[in-house]
This record gives C-alpha cells, sequence and structure tokens, in this order.
C-alpha cells in the first residue's frame, strides 16, 4: 500500500471513528468556515464530493483552505474542548497529511496556527496533552504517587512543543503555554512521585525552567529570568548528568551576555559550561560551549583565544556519536554564524560577511527565525565595516520586518548597535528610510 493510500485510510478512518457520514462531515466543515469568517464554502453536496475524494484510494490531497477546516475539526473533542498532543485525533489527521505528501514546513504552519487558537479561546497544558496523559496529569496533581511514565513523557513533550514554536508564536503567548507545565513539575515533586519516574520528572522540570528563563528574558523580565534559570541550575545538578548542567549554564550565559554590558557573568558562566561538559556526553554541547567562549574572546579582541576556542567547536561538531543525548543541540550552520562574529571582531570583515551569509542561508525552518535573524543582522555589520553602507540598509530592512514577528530581544540590540554603525551616513536617505522603517514597526 502506497503512502497516499495510508493517508486518505487514514483520513477517512478519522471522520467514521467520530460517526461523521460524508454529508455530516460537510455540513460540520461549512459550519467551522463559518465561524471563523472563511469564505462561504460550496454547497454541501460539492463539499461532500471533496472530502470522498481526498478518502478514495487515489489519496487526493485536500487544499490549504480545507487543510486549516479539518485541523478545526479533528482538534474539537466530542466534549467541546481541545486536543493536540500525540494520540490525539488532530496529531493523526497532520500524520495523514504527512503520508498524503504535504511538506514538513506546511505541517509546522498547521500545528502553529491550531495551538495559537488553542491559547486564544483560553486553553493550554492538557489541550497539548495527548488524551490519557492529560487524565493522567489530573489524577497525579491530586496524588503525586499515581504518577506515571505516559504522564511525565506528556509534559515533556509540551515542553518540546512549546520549544519549537519559537519564532512563530510571540514569546508572550508561549510564556502562558509553558507556566502550567513548571508548576505541575513543581507541584508533582514535591508531593513525591514514585521513584521510577523522579528522574525523568526532574528532567522535565529543568527543560522547562531553562525555556521559562530564556523567555522571561525575551520579554524583558531579567529579575524572573535569572531566578528560573537558578531553579533549573539546581536541579540539573541533582540529575548527575553534567551534559544537562552544561546545557542550563550555556543556555544563561547567553542571556546574561545581552541583558547587560558586563560581559563578566556571561565569562564565568561559559567557563563553568567548558569545564562540566567535558565529561564527553554530548559533543554538541561541548562544540556550543566552545563556540560561545569564542565569541566572548572575540568581542574582548582576544584574538588568539578567540581562534583557539572556535578550534576546538568545529573539532567537536565533526564527530558528533551516534548516541549523541541532544542531537540538534548544536550545528554547523549555527557554529558559522559564531565563526562569523569572530572575524567581525578580531579577523576580516569579508570573511565574516561570506560567513554570515552562509549560515543565514542554511537557517531557514521557522524555530531558526530568530537565530536567522541574528545572523542577518551581523552580516549587515560587516557590509558596513567593508564600506557598503547601502547594502548594509537593504538588509538590515529585512531584519527589521522579520524582527516584528518574532519579538526577539537579541534582534533589536543588534539592529539598534547597527543604527549606531550607520552614523557616519546619517544624512543619507538610506539611512532616513532605515530609520523610519524602524520607529514605523518597532518604534525604535
Amino acid at each position: 500500500m502506497d503512502s497516499s493510500t495510508v493517508g486518505a485510510a487514514a483520513l477517512k478512518r478519522l471522520r467514521t471513528r467520530r460517526g461523521l457520514s460524508l454529508a455530516d462531515a460537510a455540513r460540520a466543515l461549512t459550519q467551522i468556515a463559518q465561524d471563523l469568517g472563511m469564505p462561504r464554502l460550496p454547497q454541501v453536496g460539492s463539499v461532500q464530493r471533496s472530502i470522498a475524494r481526498w478518502e478514495s484510494k487515489s489519496g487526493t490531497m485536500p487544499d490549504e483552505r480545507y487543510q486549516l477546516l479539518l485541523a478545526h475539526l479533528y482538534a474539537a473533542t466530542p466534549g467541546g474542548s481541545r486536543s493536540l498532543g500525540a494520540g490525539s485525533d488532530f496529531a493523526q489527521y497532520l500524520d495523514a497529511l504527512g503520508e498524503l505528501g504535504e511538506s514538513d514546513r506546511r505541517i509546522a504552519e498547521l500545528r502553529s496556527t491550531l495551538v495559537r487558537s488553542v491559547t486564544d479561546d483560553g486553553g493550554g497544558l492538557l489541550a497539548l496533552l495527548a488524551p490519557q496523559a492529560g487524565r493522567g496529569l489530573v489524577q497525579a496533581l491530586a496524588d503525586a504517587s499515581l504518577l506515571d511514565a505516559e504522564t511525565v513523557a506528556g509534559l515533556a513533550s509540551v515542553v518540546t512543543d512549546v520549544n519549537a514554536q519559537v519564532g512563530s508564536l510571540p514569546f508572550v503567548r508561549l510564556q502562558l503555554m509553558l507556566a502550567p507545565v513548571l508548576e505541575a513539575c513543581r507541584r508533582l515533586m514535591a508531593g513525591g512521585p514514585p521513584e521510577p519516574v523522579r528522574e525523568c520528572l526532574r528532567s522535565t522540570w529543568v527543560e522547562a525552567a531553562v525555556l521559562s528563563g530564556r523567555l522571561a528574558f525575551e520579554t524583558r523580565d531579567d529579575a524572573a529570568s535569572r531566578a528560573l534559570y537558578e531553579e533549573a541550575t539546581r536541579q540539573a545538578a541533582r540529575l548527575h548528568q553534567p551534559w544537562r548542567q552544561a546545557a542550563v549554564h550555556l543556555s544563561h550565559a547567553l542571556t546574561v551576555l545581552y541583558a547587560s554590558p558586563d560581559i563578566g557573568p556571561a565569562v564565568q558562566l561559559v567557563a563553568r559550561a567548558v569545564r562540566v561538559a567535558g565529561g564527553g556526553q554530548s559533543p554538541l554541547l561541548r562544540a556550543r560551549a566552545h563556540a560561545l567562549e569564542a565569541e566572548i574572546a572575540a568581542r574582548s579582541g582576544q584574538g588568539p583565544q578567540s581562534w583557539n576556542a572556535l578550534g576546538l567547536a568545529w573539532y567537536d561538531i565533526e564527530r558528533e556519536p551516534a548516541d549523541e543525548p541532544l542531537p540538534g543541540a548544536f550545528s554547523a550552520e549555527y557554529l558559522r554564524g559564531f565563526e562569523g562574529v569572530c572575524q567581525l571582531y578580531v579577523g576580516d570583515p569579508a570573511a565574516a560577511h561570506d560567513q554570515f551569509a552562509a549560515s543565514a542561508s542554511a537557517l531557514r525552518s521557522p524555530r531558526q527565525k530568530v537565530q536567522r535573524v541574528i545572523v542577518t543582522t551581523d552580516q549587515a555589520l560587516a557590509r558596513i565595516q567593508l564600506g557598503e553602507p547601502q547594502a548594509a540598509t537593504d538588509l538590515l530592512h529585512q531584519c527589521v520586518t522579520a524582527a516584528v514577528s518574532t519579538g526577539g530581544r537579541v534582534p533589536l540590540i543588534r539592529l539598534r548597535r547597527a543604527r549606531r554603525e550607520l552614523r557616519p551616513w546619517r544624512r543619507e536617505k538610506f539611512v532616513a528610510d532605515l530609520t523610519d522603517h524602524l520607529m514605523d514597526t518597532l518604534g525604535q
């Protein structure tokens, strides 16, 4: 059975399992379109024939309008709530689209749209959990001794889901989605969970606290960010997995580096991360630690130290083992961006420009959007150093537009620095146009 046939069968199974005839499903989609304020659908008979085509052995693909309507249909539960977690009808619907040949990017867009809808409607944690995990969480919050592995895995999947939406949803919205997970971890651990799931729960707590700390930083609540990272550091120290401690220190260091002009605290955190990551469990984290070490050295004008740390980072990137505990935590594409920063401060701006361009072109996923804006802004700084300010403003216009959608704090810091570097050309029309764009969109 080919992939399209599998996808078509899955769509039919979802519909019939809900007791919907073709006509029932057509009427439901028509009502959803009306509720969403979308253009009126054709007559019910025409919609019914479309559904039959999607479910036929040839497995034709619903167009984007119907994909969205079907997403809303299968995200809704018979009880009137929403369920988007693993094992839900919605998750199975997205799998069916994948079998029919829909792109990962489009599937991610649909998921982001429904996650946004859930938070708009006041939904949250339970909607993002698998149905069984949601029931298990309610029971465990009343009695922590009932906590099971499936419920903990469900909490971990929500943290992963929220992390995946960085770059797609505003940071404030992500904070609202993540806060109940963090509070659930605290309450469950305080209640005395069974020994078999305690370490997994603590690990999820660490991941939730780190991501919450990053989100607090992005929303300019530095006191909350610091407290959350301290919480994550305490819990990670109890896991006896050095790579987890290194991950906390690195994330914390990045926020500290940009929250204050004093790089001293960031230097200490990075040194701690390098030392802890040296245990060998995660070459990717070790590479990330050395990369940040190289950037800080470059910003301090320490060229030899910067190039030495960068060489160590490349060494670790090129020897990622099959049992890497954090696959995808760092990559050559990200490292090229760090190498560009080193070239920008203690090397050749032309080489920096090329490194930034290569890095930005490889960072294409929604999750990498914030990093792509940062790298492109640095690319513009390299253009300024090369005496090409007008070309730099062309890049910065792109960054302003992207920064609006992400709301990231670091891109705004980079944009402000770039504007300062353009002061020698402040009377030029291209700089005035950039200033107007910044004011109009960001109030900067």
